[in-house]
């Protein structure tokens, strides 16, 4: 990959008085152009070769990890986003470019932060600390743009539009200059957002006396994001003609913008909070009791209509007279089963506005207790609380307001710690326990297949574990430091996913399995030593298992009936059902081994700031699984007539890094 990188940083500071008092004005500016890192499909059947298409497969081994895409692609083409385009003839659109690993992440970010401290007496200090961000982002990708039109009319008639529809783009114009209407064309179709964001944190802090303190704070937050998804078009070569569609979007035959999302969002936020700190038994105990009260506010704008409970949207760019035609040939209406309690939708839900409010009244305890001059036992509780995203709002939308899954519920906490500490001169260790109930467990992961990041409530989760590491350093120019942890998750039901014709669910069996995404276990040992103007370090970990999907399932291929599947007579499923499994349920663990050594060039006369520094990412060159979000199970179609499903499509990973060698320089003056 490449990375192009402008960043602008700036600071003034002022000292108010001789007690620590100050104002200081930040800035920060960045533009980066960069490409993805390609993700693949996690599977690893036979007559498939490793590459990032849904039609390829993950490598097995360090010598398949590197693999070929199209590029520099075909540069006898000379026509904006079609090789060869013939008049009169419905052409297929380019594959130039299309390739994930091409995809552009644009971003152009900036940010103005103050920082102040007053000193209102000798124990009262007020701290404020506003600030202003901008971001102009999207996350690249192309899709196959249709010149001609789409039916919109679900009856035997015809009514033929332009706009985003389906999920595809339709010009309804000539794009690739062959004349006729009849064409696909490659485009550049991103998601993006551009936000300013605006918000103040005020803090006082009173020390009534040396063992005991008190905190208030308050935090406002608000942000503006307009999320669009404007159409751009793309050079013969497979390089957009301008990363940011935004800029300068393309129109339909009826001077529409044509884009896949169209939404005006914004993100508030008020929070009040309070903290007590006291020290007793001659600062053996040590005692903080604190609350907080969020108030998150979303209100939402959704400038498309909204088709399926997933979250697809239709968009007309804001033609009125394309809007008030899709009201009358797709009326919105629901229903809701009298014995199972299913709301039924029929239709598109149409642009509208949403709001929504959360709030909840979150404590905090803990306790640090010196048992001895080396020992101490420590603990705390907590209540948490989690918004769902923007993305999974805007998918409620399809659903009746005021029906339960018009309002997605958010995630709360409550949680423990439990550990002991041990200092000497020469040695610290930490040993703790961890659990932590959750309640509507949120969680999502991107799927490029579909180019939307999907989302997924699990319900109650209960996630505990242990945590410990031993820090041991017999001499000031060497430290040695071994950690560890052991994670175990729990989900108490199965998630519907699905349901039959008579209103019941069907399930993913994910009642006492393991959430995925998260490893069973990690554990690693670093070590560190100087010698004269040389410093070197060393860290090796050890990553467990990570489960692919919340079942804890392998993948396959092939066809089954899911749990609780009936045929369209109610009657239990009989078709033979066959599948091939095409990967393990979970990425195996691995080793990861860093280096990295430090050169001070004091000793050539450069000052004790400047350095040389050198990093070795993955020193062995391990092979290894990436990163991945997790998901509740593999996708599927299901048969309502016959309760049969079929697998679907496959997780997409990231292949991890290989060996990375880095060098900087830094003068310092």
């Amino acid at each position: 990959g490449k990375v192009d990188k402008q960043q602008f940083n700036a600071r003034l500071w002022q000292d108010i008085g001789s007690n620590g008092d100050f104002i200081a004005i930040s800035g920060h500016y960045n533009q980066n152009r960069n490409n993805f890192f390609g993700s693949l499909p996690l599977r690893i059947d036979a007559g498939r070769v490793v590459g990032s298409g849904s039609g390829n497969r993950f490598p097995t081994n360090s010598s398949e990890r590197k693999y070929t895409i199209n590029y520099p692609c075909d540069a006898t083409a000379v026509t904006t986003g079609q090789v060869y385009p013939i008049p009169g003839q419905a052409d297929s659109a380019s594959s130039c470019g299309t390739e994930f690993d091409r995809r552009y992440n644009p971003s152009n970010t900036g940010n103005i932060r103050i920082n102040s401290r007053f000193s209102l007496a000798d124990n009262i200090v007020l701290t404020v600390d506003p600030s202003y961000q901008y971001v102009k982002a999207n996350g690249g990708g192309t899709t196959s743009a249709r010149e001609g039109t789409r039916d919109i009319d679900p009856t035997s008639g015809v009514y033929n539009a332009t706009g985003y529809l389906g999920g595809s783009a339709y010009f309804g114009r000539d794009i690739n200059g062959d004349g006729d209407t009849l064409d696909q064309v490659t485009v550049l179709a991103p998601s993006q957002t551009q936000t300013h964001r605006i918000g103040v944190i005020a803090g006082l802090r009173w020390d009534m006396d040396d063992h005991n303190t008190f905190r208030v704070a308050y935090t406002w937050d608000r942000a503006r994001h307009r999320q669009t998804g404007e159409v751009g078009l793309v050079g013969y070569d497979g390089e957009p003609l301008d990363v940011f569609p935004v800029n300068d979007g393309q129109q339909t035959v009826a001077g529409a913008t044509l884009e896949k999302r169209d939404r005006l969002s914004f993100a508030i936020l008020h929070q009040i909070s309070a903290e007590y700190r006291g020290e007793f038994m001659d600062n053996r105990l040590t005692l903080t009791a604190g609350i907080r009260a969020p108030f998150f506010k979303r209100n939402l704008t959704n400038y498309c209509f909204t088709s399926s409970a997933s979250g697809f949207v239709e968009c007309f760019g804001g033609n009125q007279t394309l809007i008030d035609q899709a009201k009358l040939l797709n009326p919105y209406s629901s229903s809701t089963n009298t014995t199972t309690g299913a709301i039924s939708v029929s239709g598109w839900a149409i642009p509208q506005q949403r709001i929504y409010n959360y709030s909840k009244v979150l404590p905090n305890l803990g306790f640090v207790f010196d048992a001895t001059d080396n020992v101490s036992v420590f603990g705390n509780f907590s209540q948490g609380l989690s918004v769902p995203g923007t993305d999974n709002l805007y998918n409620a939308f399809y659903f009746p307001v005021g029906t339960d899954r018009a309002k997605p519920k958010p995630e709360t906490t409550d949680n423990f710690d439990l550990g002991m500490r041990f200092r000497s001169g020469k040695i610290q260790a930490q040993f703790s326990g961890f659990y932590n109930q959750f309640h509507n467990r949120l969680a999502s992961a991107y799927d490029p297949e579909i180019n939307q990041t999907v989302y997924r409530n699990l319900g109650n989760v209960k996630k505990y574990g242990i945590d410990g590491s031993i820090a041991f350093s017999p001499v000031p120019e060497f430290s040695f430091y071994v950690f560890g942890s052991v994670l175990k998750s729990e989900i108490k039901d199965n998630i519907a996913i699905g349901e039959n014709v008579n209103g019941t669910p069907i399930y993913a069996l994910t009642a006492g399995k393991r959430e995925s995404g998260a490893p069973k276990y990690t554990f690693g040992v670093n070590a560190r030593g100087t010698l004269g103007p040389i410093e070197l370090g060393i860290t090796a970990k050890r990553t467990g298992e990570r489960y692919i999907y919340d079942t804890n399932e392998a993948i396959r291929t092939g066809t089954f009936i899911p749990s609780g599947a009936l045929t369209s007579s109610g009657a239990t499923p009989t078709t033979t059902v066959s599948s091939t499994q095409i990967y393990t349920a979970t990425a195996a663990a691995y080793w990861l081994v860093n280096l990295d050594a430090r050169f001070n060039l004091k000793a050539v006369g450069l000052g004790d700031k400047s350095y040389v520094q050198l990093n070795v990412y993955n020193l062995f060159d391990q092979f290894y699984v990436g990163g991945f979000g997790g998901n509740l199970n593999q996708s599927f179609s299901y048969s309502t007539t016959t309760g049969v499903g079929t697998y679907g499509s496959v997780p997409f990973v990231q292949i991890g890094a290989p060996r990375t060698v880095s060098a900087t320089l830094v003068l310092g003056f």
